[in-house]
C-alpha cells in the first residue's frame, strides 16, 4: 500500500477519478437520451412501455414493432456514428496537429458525395416513385454505397501517396485534403449538370446526412467498424500523447511517427468512410466534439479518445431526436441540425479560446 499511494499520489488520483466520473456521467446521459429518443416521435411512446419493451415484455404490439423496426435501430445507428466521427476526428486532429483536421475538412465527405452521384449518373440508382414528397428514393443503395465508400479511400489513398512523397508532413496532407475536396466537390458539380431533373434530386436526397435509412444492417457494419477502430485507437493513446508533444519528442520517445500518422490516418478515413456512405453526409460531429472534451476532459487520450466518442453520441442522437420532433409528423434530416448547431458551437469555442 504505501508503494502504491507513493507511486500514484492523491492528486493524481484525485484528477484521475475526475476524468472516469465525466465518462461514467457521459455513459449515462447516453443510456438516458437513447430511451427518451425510442419514445417520442411522430406516435409518442410512454418511457415506461419503451422500458418494458426492451426488457422483452411487450405492451403493445404497435409499439412493439414501432420501437424495434424503426426507432431503436435509427437512435443507436445515431450513437454508433456520432462516435465513429467524432472519434475520427480526435484522431485526425491529433495526428495531423491542426485543430481544423476533420472528416469534412480533409475532403472526404466531398469524396463520398461524388461517389453518390456517380453511382446515380451511371448506375441509374435514383428513381421517382410518385409525384408526392418523398418522392425521389435510392432504387440500389447497395451500389450507391459501395461506390460513395470506394471514392473516399482513394481520395484517402491520394492524401496518404502525396504526403509520403512529402516526408508525411501534417501540414501536406492537410493541404492535400483540401485540395481533394474541391476536387470532387468540382466534380460533384459537373455530374449534376448533366443530370436530369430525377438523378439531380436523387444526388440532393443522397447528400441529406439521416439516420432513419439506417436498418440493423447498417447498424451492425457501422458498429464493428467503429469498435475495431475504437481497439487500435485506445492501444496508441501513449503515441498519441506523445505527437501531441512534436514529431521530434515523439521520435526521441520512441515514437514511430510516420507508420502512427499513416495508420491512424487510414483507420479514421475507413470509419469515416463507411458511416459517410451508408448515412449521407453529416457535418461538424468531428470538427466540433474533439473541441468541446478538450475543455472538459483535457488533452490526455486515454480519457480523450473515450470521452470525444461519448460526446458524439450525445451530440447526435439529440441532434436526431430533434429533428424528428421539430416538424414532425415530417422527419427533417439530421444533418440540417448538426450544421446549424456545429457552427455556433465552434465559433463559440474559437471565441472562448482566444479570451482566454
Amino acid at each position: 500500500m504505501h508503494l502504491e499511494s507513493h507511486k500514484y499520489p492523491h492528486e493524481y488520483k484525485q484528477y484521475t477519478t475526475t476524468k472516469y466520473i465525466y465518462l461514467i456521467a457521459g455513459i449515462i446521459i447516453s443510456v438516458f437520451l437513447l430511451i427518451v429518443s425510442v419514445s417520442l416521435g411522430a406516435v409518442r411512446i410512454p418511457v415506461s412501455e419503451v422500458f418494458f419493451t426492451l426488457t422483452g415484455q411487450t405492451i403493445s404490439t404497435r409499439s412493439d414493432i414501432i420501437i424495434w423496426n424503426i426507432r431503436l435501430p435509427q437512435s443507436l445507428t445515431a450513437i454508433a456514428a456520432g462516435g465513429g466521427l467524432a472519434v475520427s476526428g480526435v484522431v485526425m486532429q491529433s495526428i495531423l496537429r491542426n485543430p481544423l483536421a476533420s472528416p469534412v475538412t480533409l475532403g472526404l465527405s466531398h469524396a463520398a458525395a461524388f461517389g453518390a452521384a456517380f453511382s446515380v449518373m451511371f448506375f441509374n440508382s435514383g428513381v421517382m416513385k410518385s409525384s408526392g414528397p418523398g418522392s425521389i428514393v435510392i432504387s440500389n443503395p447497395y451500389t450507391t454505397t459501395l461506390s460513395a465508400f470506394v471514392f473516399c479511400l482513394i481520395s484517402t489513398g491520394i492524401i496518404l501517396i502525396v504526403s509520403s512523397l512529402r516526408r508525411t508532413s501534417p501540414e501536406v496532407m492537410i493541404l492535400c485534403g483540401v485540395a481533394m475536396g474541391w476536387i470532387f466537390m468540382a466534380g460533384t458539380l459537373f455530374l449534376q449538370f448533366f443530370a436530369d431533373d430525377i438523378q439531380l434530386a436523387s444526388m440532393v436526397f443522397w447528400t441529406f446526412g439521416d439516420t432513419a435509412r439506417a436498418s440493423w444492417n447498417e447498424l451492425g457494419l457501422i458498429s464493428i467498424v467503429l469498435i475495431c477502430s475504437l481497439i487500435y485507437f485506445f492501444m496508441n493513446k501513449w503515441n498519441y500523447n506523445a505527437i501531441d508533444a512534436g514529431d521530434e519528442t515523439a521520435k526521441g520517445l520512441g515514437v514511430n511517427v510516420q507508420k502512427v500518422r499513416i495508420i491512424g490516418m487510414l483507420m479514421a478515413s475507413v470509419v469515416t468512410s463507411t458511416i459517410v456512405a451508408l448515412l449521407g453526409n453529416i457535418g461538424f460531429i468531428g470538427l466540433v466534439c474533439p473541441h468541446m472534451m478538450r475543455r472538459i476532459i483535457g488533452d490526455d487520450h486515454r480519457f480523450l479518445i473515450p470521452g470525444t466518442c461519448i460526446a458524439g453520441f450525445i451530440l447526435l442522437i439529440a441532434a436526431d431526436t430533434t429533428a424528428r420532433l421539430l416538424l414532425s409528423p415530417h422527419i427533417l434530416p439530421v444533418a440540417i441540425i448538426t450544421s446549424f448547431l456545429g457552427a455556433p458551437v465552434f465559433i463559440y469555442l474559437i471565441i472562448k479560446g482566444y479570451g482566454r
